[in-house]
């Protein structure tokens, strides 16, 4: 039996830094595992090929931080040139990095043969408003024509929550070609199960009261945001929180780790505001992530409203692999909030309840009982969302499809 390929695309790939890229380089490692012969068409600093273990790197020159929607445009078209030179593949795995890889990842099926799975991260265009991108009314209309009939000419998609499913069904997309498969946290964060009963055990079962007994030692009960603040992530919400529990809590600590246009803007508030419980870090390298997720008491989560169905916060899974509760701040439809009810993991608030979420704080950091009923919900959620878990339905999922009829080869 011959050895099947595949051929993934998306604009990041390691070590050029994004949560695409993270996910897509431990899927092309389990691939690779499983037998296939592996390829990527991603940027990089420079025009090269090179490999990754075993799997085979194609870079294009492109910009690591895009700086618009042309720069976006720009990488797009470098990829779509790219496909028509690219050995045929069994199978190409299309991201939304840039927006609208679908239809290179048509034409690659229409040239070459094969079949065509749509790993979707993010819905285009329909996340555009929420990113603060404003097009007239006939431009978002030709978009969505274009998206919708190039993702139903697609074989399969791939979402990442049932809120994603559930958004595109409802505008047009057929349920039976789309499989629900959730993103994963970085592989040094997860758990195996004797530690997660290890967790219960140590926290719970000794009855430790870890932020009574330890408040003169170590006064400051963290609140940590880890991870990009880009255009989707509001921290309107968490400003003002934190302005509150300033002066009525200064245990309590703020701590906002990474990068995007919202970290700019927490810069300039807390100077505006003199926050003296706010602390910033830049993004940290993989060998300190285990000891930064673990050291906060409490994780935030923040996503727009009219976001809802179009992305799914990859900080979720991180901060349920770190076995630590999580307060969510967005859409309560959407697969954050939903996780975090379901498994009774922390709390789900709307955008713009400053108040409420300053309260929310201070009961994680008085009530231990509470802290703790979170923390275990945490822990369960985080044996259930495993890496290894995703990464064999998505193995699943490739022979199945590729199974179904054989390619034709053109």
């Amino acid at each position: 039996m011959s050895i099947p390929s595949v051929l993934f695309i998306n604009r990041v790939y390691p070590p050029v830094r994004g949560a695409s890229g993270r996910v897509l380089r431990d899927l092309t490692q389990a691939f690779v595992q499983d037998g296939w012969d592996v390829r990527v068409l991603t940027t990089g600093s420079r025009l090269e090929k090179t490999m990754d273990g075993a799997v085979r790197v194609t870079r294009l020159k492109g910009r690591a931080k895009p700086s618009g929607l042309f720069s976006y445009l720009f990488i797009w078209l470098r990829l779509f040139v790219a496909v028509l030179f690219q050995p045929r593949a069994d199978l190409v795995i299309t991201l939304t990095d840039p927006p609208f890889l679908v239809v290179v990842g048509n034409l690659f099926k229409m040239l070459k043969g094969g079949r065509h799975i749509h790993w979707c991260q993010d819905v285009y265009p329909d996340i555009l408003p929420a990113l603060d991108f404003k097009f007239p009314g006939f431009m978002m209309g030709a978009l969505s024509w274009i998206s919708r009939r190039a993702l139903r000419r697609a074989d399969r998609v791939v979402v990442i929550g049932r809120c994603m499913a559930r958004h595109l069904a409802l505008t047009g997309i057929n349920p039976q070609t789309m499989e629900i498969i959730p993103n994963w946290s970085d592989g040094v964060l997860g758990l195996s199960d004797s530690q997660g009963e290890s967790l219960k055990t140590v926290y719970v079962g000794k009855g430790v009261k870890p932020y009574e007994s330890q408040l003169k030692s170590d006064p400051k009960f963290r609140v940590l945001y880890a991870g990009n603040i880009g255009r989707a992530h509001p921290v309107d919400s968490i400003l003002d929180a934190a302005e509150i529990l300033n002066t009525q809590n200064p245990e309590i600590e703020f701590i906002f780790v990474g990068e995007g246009p919202g970290f700019d803007a927490i810069v300039r508030e807390r100077a505006r505001r003199g926050l003296e419980n706010i602390r910033l870090m830049p993004w940290q390298p993989e060998e300190r992530l285990r000891t930064l997720m673990e050291s906060g008491d409490l994780h935030l989560i923040s996503m727009k409203e009219e976001a809802a169905g179009m992305l799914v916060p990859c900080k979720l899974y991180a901060a349920l692999a770190s076995a630590r509760p999580c307060i969510y701040i967005g859409p309560i439809q959407g697969e954050a909030g939903r996780v975090i009810r379901d498994f009774k993991a922390g709390s789900v608030l709307t955008q713009g309840k400053s108040e409420d979420l300053a309260e929310e704080i201070r009961r994680y950091r008085l009530n231990s009982e509470d802290w703790f009923s979170a923390q275990e919900g945490a822990v369960s959620a985080g044996q259930v969302y495993k890496s290894e878990v995703s990464l064999k339905a998505w193995i699943d999922h490739a022979r199945t499809l590729l199974s179904a009829r054989p390619p034709e080869a053109v």
